[in-house]
Order: C-alpha cells, then structure tokens, then sequence
C-alpha cells in the first residue's frame, strides 16, 4: 500500500512534539534549543500551533534570532498576535528585518494602531516606504497582497545588458520567473520570461521577445479574485499596477496559497460562527466569549422554532404521532436547503454566479428541490401509514414534506445572494439563516395542515 506523504509529514510533526516536551520536561533547554535549530521555520511555527500557551513561550524563546521573523510570519493571526504582545519596538523592528514588505504589513495589521506606528517610525526610511505602500491598501486585496521587491527593465535595453544588470544583483527575489518591462514612467507593458532571456540571441532587445499578451492585476482587485485568476491560467508571479498602470510591485504564488488556505478555512469555521484564526489552544477566558455570541444567536432562532410548535399544542396534545414526525419534516427541508446553499455559495467563491445566471441556477434548484420533494414525502407517507395506521398522517406529511423541501431550495439560492448583497457574509451567516427557514416553515406546514384537517 503506498504512503501517504501528508499523513508521514503530520506523523513526524507528532513525533517532533512529544520529544520537545519530554525535553522540556526533563528541564533540558539547551536540548531544545538543539532540536529547534534543526527544523525549518515552517516546522518550528507549526509545533508552536501545536503547543498550548505556556510551552508555546518557552519554545519562543529558545528559537534562534536568525529565523524568528520567518517563522514569526508562518503563523496564524491569532498566535502572531499572543507572540507579538510580549515583544518591545525595537524587538518586533529586529525580528521584521529582512522579510518581504508584504510580509511585513500582515505582520503589523495584528498589532494597535498607537504600536503599529511606532515600529513603522523606527524602521529606516527605505523599509518604511515600501511597507506602507502595502499598508495603502487593504489587506484583502491585490495591493495589500502584494511584494514590493521587484525586477524591472526597460524595453530598449539588449538581452546582454540585461543579463549583466541581473549579475550585479546578491540575488534576485524568490519565487521570479519572469522581469517586468516598464517604460520610462514605470508603467507595466511586458513580461520578459526568465527563460527567453537565457534562450535567446543575447543582441536583441527587449521589446523582440517580451510578452505583452498579459493584464497586470489592479492594485485594488480583492484576494479572492487574484487566487482565481492564478489557478486559472497557471502563474507563479503576477505584476501588480495601480490606476495609472504603474507597476507597484508583485504577488507570488506562496501568498496565493495563503490566500486560498484561508478561503477554505473561513468556509469550515464560519459554519460554526468561528474566527478562520481562531488558536486551537487558546484559553478558555479568549474562546468562551467568542462562542457565546454565535450560542446566543442559535439559541433565538431555536425560540423561534419552539414559539411555533407552541403555537399548535393542542393539537399535538390530540394527536401525539405529530410529535413524532414532525422532526422528520424539519431534518428533511434542513438537509436539501443546506445542499443548495453549499453549491451556491461555492459559485459565489468562485465568481461562477452572477445575475445573468442566477434565474437558470434558481429555477434548477426549484426543480430538484420538487423532484426530490415528491419521492421522499411519498416514501415517507408510505412509512406513516404502516406506522400508525392512518392515512390522514400519511397525506398531512406529504404535503408539509413537498412545502418544505421546495422552500428549503428557494431559501437556500436565494439566502447567500441576498445576504451579500446586505454585506453579510454568507458563509457565517447563511447556515443559520437557513435552518431558522427550515424549521419554522417545517413546523408550521405540518402543524398548520394537521391542526386544519383534525379541527
């Protein structure tokens, strides 16, 4: 049976912890510190994840100096922010030293505005320049997504010249596969391919083989859309221009992959009412208030699911089989609006959906919603009869069924649309919304239906 290399990669992080602890425990820093100086930084970052508040310090610092900041910036908000708090100005200026400006304004966004302009003061002028013209923008876009450590040359320059200017150069910045041409106000109009220029004639220019077929990304397009115009056609670099079309800087692909972790996280924990940076080992004082917010709201849409069913108690009271079924109903609307929510929530995520398209999708979802609507209330109506004996039940839950799972098709393509268009996160906010739906239309039709035909 093959390995599975991300499973032996979380088995050896495993490994890596419990012998840092027993080290710990033994009381051997310096075996520690040993330890440490022979991960990466992105190993290092991921056992302080792994670690609970107060070794997470100690391993902090027994970390070498050289390579704080790298790891500083592998680590979620949450954490870099615990980390960060304990640190002086001229501590977090050492530690930032070195690391890309993008990098850089994350880091900083995680501090108050009175700390954050105190390391920016204490920077040199250079570094404080390129940092905030990252901070310009805002932090989910292209601009605030992108380095501001770029390559560029002009179009009338010779292949040879160029190759000279690139010796000249310690060495060039990660991740770059291609130079950006730039006329002489520094607008972007080119790519030269890395492998053009060690491919071809050194005596030609330029403008002969550079690339003009490529749109630069606007400073001010949100992350969201970068990461799928990155998947879509491939790139490892991407130039980013402002309104002017001067070049300003660049996204490279690892910051895509953050982009797109992060999606995927804030998808998972939103539909818990979580932060996508929540600490899995923050303490309780920190996690409690967070949850409590999300219960509170839960338990008022739950109210009003119990405010209904009172409503018909007593008709319940007459007809106890009611208080049976009628979880059935609710549980069936709840799990086909979810199946249309995730489905059009993941085409919003990927700019599939929009108002040219949106009447095919709801109309699609009617008829499937109506399509599954008949065959599981009539399998369902089957089962009652058999249960109780009595087709009065049979017929009251197939019709509280079928209203049910079609609302639930309705609400769930039409919720996520109407949410963002209120600026509410439809991810957070839509589960809820929906199964409040549910179980008052679920618990309405059948007890509206039953207390109807049994008066």
């Amino acid at each position: 049976m093959p390995n599975n290399p991300q499973s032996d990669i979380k088995f050896r992080a495993q490994n890596q912890l419990g012998e840092l602890y027993t080290a710990l425990d033994s009381g051997t820093g310096r075996e520690v510190q040993r330890m440490l100086q022979t991960l990466s930084p992105q190993s290092i970052a991921q056992l302080l994840e792994s670690s609970p508040p107060r070794i997470r310090q100690v391993l902090w610092k027994l970390i070498d100096h050289e390579v704080e900041g790298e790891v500083l910036q592998e680590l979620t908000d949450d954490v870099q922010g615990q980390i960060l708090s304990t640190m002086g100005t001229a501590e977090m200026v050492a530690i930032m030293e070195g690391l890309n400006a993008d990098d850089v304004a994350d880091i900083l966004q995680q501090l108050p505005d009175r700390v954050m302009a105190e390391v920016l003061s204490a920077m040199s002028e250079s570094d404080r320049q390129r940092v905030e013209s990252v901070l310009a923008y805002d932090e989910e876009t292209a601009g605030g997504l992108m380095d501001t450590d770029t390559v560029s040359v002009r179009p009338n320059l010779t292949l040879d010249a160029v190759l000279r200017y690139l010796r000249r150069h310690e060495h060039l910045p990660e991740s770059t596969d291609n130079l950006f041409v730039v006329n002489r106000q520094d607008q972007f109009i080119g790519l030269l391919p890395l492998s053009k220029l060690l491919t071809s004639d050194p005596s030609v220019t330029v403008r002969e083989v550079m690339l003009t077929d490529v749109e630069a990304i606007p400073a001010n397009l949100p992350d969201t859309e970068v990461a799928q115009l990155f998947a879509k056609y491939d790139w490892i670099t991407a130039p980013v221009v402002d309104d002017h079309n001067r070049l300003l800087g660049r996204i490279t692909i690892d910051d895509v992959v953050d982009v797109i972790r992060e999606d995927a996280d804030h998808s998972l924990m939103s539909l818990a009412g979580l932060d996508e940076e929540e600490d899995t080992f923050a303490p309780v004082k920190r996690t409690a208030p967070r949850r409590a917010v999300w219960l509170g709201i839960n338990l008022l849409t739950a109210l009003l699911a119990s405010w209904v069913i009172h409503l018909f108690q007593d008709t319940i009271d007459k007809v106890v089989a009611l208080a049976v079924l009628m979880p059935i109903v609710a549980s069936m609307g709840g799990v086909a609006g979810s199946q249309t929510l995730t489905v059009v929530i993941r085409g919003m995520a990927l700019g599939q959906i929009g108002r040219s398209n949106l009447s095919w999708l709801l109309s699609r979802e009617l008829g499937s919603g109506a399509l599954n609507a008949v065959l599981w209330s009539t399998v369902m109506g089957g089962i009652t009869a058999l249960w109780f004996g009595d087709y009065r039940i049979a017929l009251i839950i197939i019709a509280a069924m079928v209203i049910n799972l079609i609302t639930a098709a309705l609400a769930g393509a039409v919720l996520p649309v109407l949410l963002r268009a209120m600026r509410i996160d439809p991810a957070l906010a839509g589960g809820v919304a929906l199964t409040t739906v549910t179980d008052v239309v679920g618990f309405l039709s059948f007890l509206g239906l039953a207390t109807w035909y049994f008066a």
